[in-house]
């Protein structure tokens, strides 16, 4: 009898046993194909040597020291490797445990921020509907993913929520993409007016929208006219990259693509592709200098922030994704993905929409090609896709709820950024017979 309190407990799940490249195998042998890369983490596959080899040399060093008392080389390396890679005016790393944890502070920092320039009436937060920024409960209450959020209403604090930019289903027939984009944004602007710009404290919204929407980008032009509006009314800009960032929708930031910079960007995930718990938030100087010159301390912390591990993990890794240039082949692969998917299912009877970036992609899953119309969510659909998949030994993070929290089905690929063409014929020829398992092909 086991007494790990499980994610799920409705059904066991087999013990894993060992990780190489691409490939992960339980106890019994089998191996699965890490196609989602977990919850799209391990962009450097299993086993990495040089990882583990920092990991190693780190540990000899020191394992841990608390940053209320320590700074470490791999930590001061790792924030300088950042930055000089990072959007234009962000210049401040803050280190933590995971995504969570990044958004959390990304958000007492903006609350801290107003606070200390003398604007403390700016506390409300604006994100979008459909969107996933953590499960902390502040976290938790930005997002838009409703059905995570219903059980824990009473204890979250409030934010409103406007349209994503959702192409497939919100631009209209008769619409430019770059009309669609400028709509969609003004919905900004109208709730910003609503609620009064002297409340409004940040908008947060990911760049490319991942497990709740399933690798949506926005059209082209969007986020600059979101970047005008907040500037317009002195509102801080929270891009959250923890899953789209760190090359996995192929440039090492996301919104390097749609031409912009954030005040706050929150990463996760791929930064330490899964061979040590790490996160971060980046912020602009100003904001950082507001801190320093100010009270001189961020009103936050957590044991493990800085953690010097950790910290030499993830410069591994980012040197790895820059220097060794896995962000541009996950670009290159990234397309030829794409184009499998397209190949394989871009005439699929249920298949409503192949969309994403880079090793970023979606595929939505539709009843109804011609209106869109999706499943009866009481069949499960994405539930059945998840099952047949990990039957036939591919690992892909679909989810339900894609359209409004209750209706739509979709599935969320990620691989490893190591894959070869033959891994990309792998993943569709797998899902291929998760689909025909499902649908009676």
């Amino acid at each position: 009898m086991s007494h790990v309190f499980p994610r799920q407990t409705k059904s066991p799940i087999p013990t894993i046993e060992r990780g190489e490249g691409v490939y992960l195998y339980d106890q019994s042998g089998k191996q699965y194909f890490d196609g989602s890369g977990g919850a799209a983490v391990s962009c450097l596959g299993h086993g990495d040597v040089d990882v583990t080899g920092a990991i190693k040399a780190q540990l000899d060093k020191v394992a841990f020291a608390h940053t209320r008392f320590f700074t470490s080389e791999p930590a001061e390396e790792l924030a300088d490797k950042l930055i000089a890679h990072a959007p234009e005016g962000l210049e401040r790393v803050y280190f933590v445990s995971g995504g969570s944890e990044a958004v959390e502070a990304a958000l007492k920092l903006a609350r801290q921020y107003f606070v200390e320039i003398g604007q403390g009436a700016r506390h409300r937060v604006i994100a979008r509907r459909q969107s996933y920024h953590g499960n902390t409960l502040a976290a938790l209450a930005t997002g838009g993913n409703m059905w995570r959020r219903a059980p824990f209403e009473p204890l979250m604090l409030g934010t409103t929520h406007i349209s994503p930019c959702y192409e497939y289903r919100d631009r209209n027939p008769d619409e430019t993409a770059q009309a669609y984009g400028e709509r969609a944004a003004a919905e900004l602007e109208t709730e910003i007016l609503r609620l009064g710009p002297d409340s409004v404290m940040a908008f947060v919204a990911e760049p490319v929208v991942g497990a709740t929407l399933g690798a949506v980008p926005a059209v082209q032009g969007y986020f600059k006219r979101i970047r005008e509006i907040c500037d317009r009314y002195g509102v801080l800009l929270i891009l959250d990259e923890v899953m789209c960032g760190m090359g996995r929708t192929g440039s090492l930031f996301a919104c390097e693509q749609d031409g912009i910079s954030p005040d706050i960007l929150t990463v996760a995930k791929g930064l330490g592709a899964g061979y040590q718990p790490i996160g971060a938030m980046l912020c602009s100087q100003e904001i950082y200098a507001t801190i320093k010159d100010g009270s001189g301390s961020f009103q936050h912390g957590h044991t493990y922030i800085g953690h010097p591990t950790a910290c030499a993990a993830a410069l591994a890794v980012v040197r790895k994704l820059t220097d060794g240039g896995l962000v541009r082949r996950s670009a290159k692969m990234g397309q030829k993905l794409q184009q499998a998917l397209a190949d394989r299912f871009g005439q699929h009877p249920y298949v409503g929409d192949i969309r994403g970036r880079g090793l970023f992609q979606g595929l939505e899953i539709v009843e109804n090609r011609e209106t869109k119309q999706p499943f009866d969510p009481a069949l499960g659909i994405h539930k059945k896709l998840k099952a047949a998949s990990f039957e036939a030994g591919l690992i892909c993070y679909p989810m339900g709820g894609t359209v409004d929290g209750r209706n739509g089905d979709h599935i969320l690929l990620a691989p490893p950024f190591i894959l070869t063409e033959n891994h990309i014929e792998e993943i569709v020829k797998k899902l291929g017979q998760a689909f025909a398992r499902v649908f009676d092909e």
